[in-house]
């Protein structure tokens, strides 16, 4: 039985995050929001080239340069300045695929709440020219809700693999 709910929680968590890509790619971002909690943050620490000895130095640290550490608030800002059609980083809108595999699960300090680490693979096109590839990790805290969705992403941390983002601008979500 015990398996059984282990394969359970592993294809309901795998199927949110499946949901959650294609709700970012079909550019619903009012309904991705959904999936979002309050208490959200949204962190994605700068990533440095450092010699085996400082590996532990590889990833900014707490209040240090992030590319990204936003809250539900700022989430929300993005997401309307998107709906303006005045945001010229997506005039027009980029076009993304967000791939998400090797989705590993473990149990978090508080009841219905779970650590979910993930691989992925963002690939966006814009214009004619112009496209990004962004490869990395992300850690999740999900929490259980009663959203539609069976699940919130109460935090989000993204480890790109690349130390240099060559990309033009980050106005997309991972």
């Amino acid at each position: 039985m015990i398996g059984d709910k282990a394969r359970e929680l592993q294809h309901d968590i795998e199927q949110f995050l499946y949901t959650e890509a294609n709700l970012l790619d079909e550019r619903l971002f009012e309904e991705w929001l959904a999936l979002i909690a309050k208490d959200i943050r949204y962190w994605m620490p700068v990533r440095f080239n450092r010699l085996r000895k400082d590996a532990d130095h590889e990833f900014a640290k707490e209040r240090e340069t992030a590319l990204f550490d936003e809250d539900k608030a700022s989430l929300e800002t993005r997401v309307k300045r998107l709906a303006t059609g005045r945001a010229w980083a997506e005039e027009p809108p980029s076009r993304t695929r967000h791939m998400v595999n090797n989705v590993r699960i473990e149990l978090a300090d508080a009841v219905d709440e779970f650590s979910v680490r993930s691989n992925f693979y963002l690939y966006r096109s814009r214009g004619e020219r112009q496209v990004d590839e962004f490869v990395g990790v992300r850690a999740d805290l999900l929490r259980r809700a009663g959203n539609g969705y069976g699940f919130e992403i109460a935090r989000r941390t993204i480890y790109l693999d690349q130390t240099m983002v060559l990309a033009n601008n980050l106005s997309m979500f991972f």
